[in-house]
């Protein structure tokens, strides 16, 4: 597994785990949008460019979201973010 799809895998992972928390309703639709566009990405068999490009997408979901109304829910949004941000590098 390359690095990139460890990232992929990553982030995916994290945007996941917040789809049985109790979030912010504006939160979780947005959530739920990032994680089926990585979803996309993480298990796809997309060029690299590809992937990036919607993980450029899930980067700007999370980038509307000021928080989820859950702490455990920020974390996951906030690793999200972080494996978005390594992507794109």
């Amino acid at each position: 597994m390359s690095d990139l799809d460890e990232l992929l895998a990553s982030l995916h992972d994290h945007l996941e785990a917040t789809e049985e928390l109790p979030l912010d309703e504006s939160a979780n639709r947005l959530l739920g949008e990032a994680e089926a566009v990585a979803a996309d990405a993480a298990q796809g068999n997309l060029s690299d460019d590809v992937a990036r490009e919607r993980v450029g997408k899930v980067s700007e979901l999370l980038a509307e979201i000021d928080g989820t109304g859950h702490d455990e829910g920020d974390q996951h949004v906030a690793a999200a973010r972080r494996a978005a941000d390594r992507i794109l590098e």
